[in-house]
């Protein structure tokens, strides 16, 4: 891994497209960072930008073969300057023939023999592998059934000259409404004709479902469950809720457009009979703990569906035995990011649905007290993947809250040294934006250097970030890599909360949420105006997007105008969007005119205009430039007016002005 040479820019923030285009030019020229062979060729996947970085990822084909292994990154500043390459392959491939020796017949028969019942086979194709070192052409297979460790969706390599196993692949990853375990809670639902479905409006792939035929909980009315755990429409009302509840983290605190970062999703399945869940690249399913309790828990479901957002950033499904780590923080992400009473934030795995009567399935602030590793070790790789999950989940900690826990409880170290947490957003953050640097050879060393490399991309002028992620590395003994970057300037990390951030701490550069309270969680803190509409309305009908704050606007039935305002600065050179979550309901039953408006400007700018017009059963995500106003203070303003009759209420929650 290292960086070419900075292209010639000037100075000023390049468009994404401006940087793939200047990064193809890089990547066409074959630079040895790549280990290139003459037959290669890099087929550009994804552009992300995060912070003040631009990541683009790149696949490899041989002989218009696809290369297992042969992935890669290439990561830009903001003008299109390349500054870091994370490349998986190790060798250049050379002269490598691809004619086989053994039949595609031969080689699916091996693949056979690796699960212990094959429902079907997907498909078989000829690769190149790479992962193990040198260079082998090979069958791969992809088949459905049951493995050692239950169901199973394997993509298996065979070398096509011998008949040898290379490896495997396992794609399944285990791990209003009333629900039993998130109580009453808003939902995001579909209505046409008369009839409602619990199906996202917006996400239109995202749906919970009865695994028993796969089919749409469907009613009549918008009401949903009956909080009985064992009854699946109830554990329907959780999955959906908490899938919802991590898309709105994903999008306020990491930028990225739901799961498949592109606005997609996948099907939440609530069924299986097994004390399970998992993801499989196609859907998640939700199973049920011994009590016959269909186990939607925030940090369970947060959990799977990180898996998911771990196969959709470059270099898919991490390796290394830290794919379940990986999920984990997501997991636990979403569970302080919904802040819901009825499971309170906390750093344990599982706590609330009781897998198999024996309490939490995992526990991150001290995982040995659950028989799992605090620290890593050569033998960490070759573990059972849950075990191995020990040193991340504790590292993932101790970035997050500190030894202290400053409120959470107290984390012991492998080297007796004392770790000042960041808080759960910046370190979900810096794990996000580690996780655009993946390739398929991912491990626990390559996360430590790609998270280094990830908190100085993200806080350019301060080394606060990379000091703690390095120390909370070494106070898990993942040993330094020569591959690491290194950091001068500031050593002393912030103070940390033990409660949900309302803003990451104060950053430099075009990155961060600028906004205060964003998510009106400390009550009217940082608001101005009518700061009456800010509190807990849930008893009301009006519950929160996320947490259980929100600002309610307006809903009188009559002449009435009130808004709330907040100041933020947008440092010049830098981009900026200001997004926020709002449900609407009215009275009103016009299908032509606003009688009822909700304004949103910025300074004396009007940005945007919403309506009676717009009433949705559930929140919408609204979305709006202020590159205008870099370089100034300007003030946020929400601003609702009703006429003389038929309310229209307006609930806002979740802001956030996010720099880029």
């Amino acid at each position: 891994m290292q960086a070419s040479p900075p292209s010639p820019s000037s100075g000023l923030e390049v468009s994404n497209a401006a940087a793939a285009q200047a990064v193809d030019s890089f990547v066409k020229s074959k630079p040895s960072v790549l280990q290139p062979s003459s037959d290669d060729a890099y087929v550009q996947k994804s552009v992300t930008a995060s912070g003040s970085a631009k990541y683009i990822s790149y696949e490899r084909t041989y002989k218009g073969l696809q290369v297992r292994g042969g992935d890669f990154v290439v990561v830009t500043d903001k003008t299109g300057a390349t500054t870091y390459t994370s490349v998986s392959q190790t060798k250049a491939i050379g002269n490598l023939s691809t004619t086989p020796s053994i039949s595609a017949s031969a080689a699916e028969a091996v693949a056979r023999q690796q699960l212990t019942t094959v429902k079907n086979v997907e498909g078989t194709q000829l690769v190149v592998y790479t992962l193990n070192g040198a260079a082998k052409l090979a069958y791969e297979t992809t088949l459905n059934g049951m493995g050692k460790e239950g169901i199973s969706r394997l993509s298996v390599d065979v070398d096509a000259a011998t008949g040898a196993l290379l490896g495997t692949t396992e794609h399944v990853m285990e791990g209003t409404g009333t629900g039993w375990i998130n109580g009453s809670v808003t939902l995001n639902t579909t209505h046409s004709g008369t009839t409602y479905s619990m199906k996202d409006p917006t996400i239109t792939s995202l749906s919970c479902q009865n695994a028993t035929g796969n089919t749409i909980f469907t009613g009549p009315d918008d009401v949903w469950g009956n909080g009985t755990g064992t009854d699946r429409e109830t554990g329907c009302v959780d999955a959906l809720y908490v899938a919802q509840t991590e898309i709105s983290m994903l999008s306020s605190w990491l930028g990225r457009n739901s799961f498949d970062g592109s606005g997609g999703a996948w099907p939440l399945r609530v069924g299986l009979n097994d004390q399970n869940a998992y993801y499989d690249g196609t859907q998640v399913q939700i199973g049920k703990n011994t009590a016959g309790q269909w186990i939607a828990s925030a940090d369970v479901v947060g959990h799977e569906n990180g898996h998911g957002i771990d196969d959709h950033t470059p270099g898919g499904i991490s390796n290394g035995n830290t794919q379940e780590f990986v999920a984990d923080t997501f997991g636990a992400a979403t569970e302080w990011y919904a802040n819901n009473p009825n499971d309170p934030p906390d750093f344990l795995v599982g706590e609330e649905v009781n897998l198999v009567g024996t309490g939490p399935i995992r526990n991150m602030y001290n995982p040995s007290a659950l028989g799992d590793d605090n620290c890593y070790s050569s033998s960490i790789p070759s573990e059972e993947v849950h075990a191995a999950a020990g040193p991340g989940n504790h590292w993932f900690y101790l970035l997050s809250q500190g030894t202290s826990g400053n409120g959470q409880p107290a984390s012991p170290t492998c080297n007796s040294s004392t770790v000042t947490g960041l808080g759960i957003q910046t370190a979900i953050k810096i794990m996000y934006n580690a996780m655009l640097m993946k390739t398929s050879s991912s491990s626990y060393l390559k996360y430590r250097t790609w998270t280094l490399t990830a908190a100085k991309n993200l806080f350019p002028g301060s080394c606060t970030e990379f000091n703690t992620v390095k120390a909370a590395w070494d106070a898990v003994s993942v040993p330094a890599q020569s591959a690491d970057p290194t950091c001068t300037g500031g050593t002393t990390p912030p103070p940390t909360s033990s409660s949900p951030p309302s803003s990451p701490p104060p950053t430099g550069g075009c990155s961060g949420q600028k906004l205060a309270n964003p998510g009106f969680e400390s009550g009217t803190a940082s608001w101005a105006g009518n700061t009456g509409t800010i509190g807990q309305w849930a008893s009301s009908g009006q519950a929160a997007h996320g947490g259980t704050y929100s600002s309610w606007l307006d809903g009188y039935g009559s002449t009435h105008t009130e808004a709330i305002n907040q100041s933020v600065t947008i440092p010049a050179g830098c981009s900026a969007t200001l997004t926020f979550y709002v449900h609407i309901d009215s009275a009103e039953t016009t299908t032509t005119t606003q009688y009822d408006k909700l304004t949103i400007t910025a300074g004396t700018t009007t940005l945007g205009t919403l309506s009676n017009l717009n009433k949705a059963s559930g929140y919408q995500l609204k979305s709006y430039s202020l590159n205008a106003f870099a370089g100034q203070t300007v003030s946020i303003k929400f601003s609702g007016s009703e006429d003389s009759s038929l309310q229209t209420s307006f609930v806002i929650d979740d802001t956030a002005v996010t720099l880029s």
